[in-house]
């Protein structure tokens, strides 16, 4: 949805001896952006006046037709019929305004005892509070469709790397299980964001509170709010809340890329390890050849402008003086841009995973060059009684000897190998198996098919259990 702007009618009291210049309502304006929050504004609303009405604020006549006119706003709203007007600057007196057309003087008694200051912080809580109520489901969706791909491929053998260079042999299922524990900690983080999201500035008003009586833990409850915010200067002014969330969204992104930087050098033909489906990908204007993983680049690219948005944020806040400051009104394009691309890029990918094929030979043949099964015949050693150092220095000549003649460990004789160890018997080429390998490291947190079957259904009996 995008706001329809009108130009008509002034907002602001016999204060002014001019008009504000057009130039000054075009900068000044964010109405054009925070009619998003209309619903929550109306939500907000309707909960102050249900508690001015409780307290005897406001007459039973009164609430009886704010509730009237706010439904059918919310109708007008809903049918693409309401008209925002450039004039009145924002969301909240923009509805406001609409509501005094419809109902009279009670919807002029609506906003006694708030402030546009606590009324503006209460609609982005309540705005972030159900964004990351949707984030945490799509994270939920991005790893259960990681999952599966785990699952699929729980004994597919791949070569894991340091430095970008063969390290040790690894499964598929485990690389990918990775993934799966970063956008957990992304599902807690979000949680843990939601906690000092979920709390009430209304009833701070401007900056000092009301000298009505009001109910301010009645509009928590009715909202949902697990507390309120307990000073009114930092209840109008504090914005930690939008930044603490840009900062776990930045880091789901930055969990994002990593993970599209590898599907794109997978799917390089000079790796081949995967093939993306072609729905996620383009072609070229010129070479006809040409399948490119679009998604995953421009998921890179999103994740620099949304830590953008962060840095924007903390840039905001860090030299404004208590209470509320006209800078604040620059918070919420990064907030809602942040939202809007973390929600686009976690919806794509969780179908994407489920479009990933992977190529089992050219990851077993990539996991057979490097010597990636070094290291498990220096753990051979060790278990013959030689001390590690030891081991990990005859391995290191045993490597030696191989680049040399240009073969694998695997190629030498048993004669051969005694020549870096005494220790070494027969046995030594089972445990040089790429399947030996990874079976081996059968503990929690290992690469081992079992252990990673074992880690999918735990992970799925805590998304279960959510």
């Amino acid at each position: 949805m995008t706001a329809q702007l009108s130009k008509k009618s002034e907002a602001w009291s016999a204060r002014f001896s001019e008009p504000v210049s057009d130039l000054v309502k075009r900068y000044t304006a964010s109405i054009s952006f925070d009619y998003r929050l209309a619903r929550f504004d109306i939500a907000g609303s309707l909960a102050h006046a249900e508690m001015l009405h409780a307290q005897h604020i406001i007459s039973s006549e009164d609430f009886a037709e704010i509730n009237r006119g706010m439904a059918q706003i919310s109708a007008e709203i809903d049918a693409g019929k309401f008209e925002w007007l450039l004039d009145l600057e924002d969301v909240h007196l923009n509805i406001e305004k609409r509501l005094t057309e419809l109902v009279g003087d009670a919807g002029k008694r609506l906003h006694t005892g708030r402030s546009r200051n606590d009324q503006v912080a209460t609609d982005i809580r309540l705005y972030l509070r159900d964004a990351i109520d949707n984030i945490g489901l799509l994270l939920r969706d991005l790893r259960l469709a990681l999952l599966n791909l785990a699952e699929r491929h729980s004994g597919t053998i791949m070569p894991g790397f340091t430095h970008m260079q063969v390290a040790q042999p690894i499964t598929f299922g485990h690389h990918i299980l990775a993934y799966v524990e970063m956008f957990g900690r992304d599902g807690e983080r979000m949680l843990d964001c939601r906690r000092r999201v979920n709390r009430l500035p209304l009833g701070a008003a401007a900056l000092a509170g009301t000298t009505f009586p009001i109910d301010r833990e009645r509009v928590a409850r009715t909202l949902g709010f697990d507390d309120v915010c307990h000073n009114s200067l930092d209840a109008v002014s504090d914005r930690d809340f939008a930044i603490e969330f840009c900062a776990a969204a930045a880091l789901v992104m930055t969990h994002v890329s990593r993970m599209s930087e590898e599907l794109v050098i997978w799917m390089s033909p000079r790796v081949g390890f995967i093939d993306i489906a072609d729905r996620f990908c383009t072609g070229s204007s010129i070479m006809p050849q040409k399948k490119n993983p679009d998604v995953p680049e421009l998921a890179r690219g999103k994740t620099g402008r949304v830590n953008g948005h962060l840095v924007a944020l903390l840039t905001l806040m860090k030299g404004q003086p208590l209470a509320y400051n006209k800078d604040n009104q620059e918070d919420k394009e990064p907030l809602f841009d942040t939202v809007d691309t973390v929600v686009d890029t976690l919806r794509i990918f969780a179908d994407m995973a489920g479009g990933i094929s992977v190529k089992d030979d050219a990851m077993r043949d990539a996991a057979l060059q490097g010597f990636a099964t070094a290291t498990d015949l220096a753990d051979y050693l060790v278990k013959k009684g030689l001390p590690f150092r030891d081991a990990h220095e005859a391995v290191a000549r045993a490597v030696r000897r191989c680049v040399d003649r240009g073969c694998d460990l695997t190629d030498l004789t048993l004669a051969e190998m005694q020549e870096f160890s005494r220790l070494i018997g027969d046995d030594v080429y089972d445990v040089l198996t790429l399947e030996g390998s990874v079976a081996a490291r059968n503990h929690i947190g290992g690469t081992a098919p079992e252990q990673v079957r074992a880690a999918i259904e735990r992970v799925r009996a805590l998304l279960a259990s959510h």
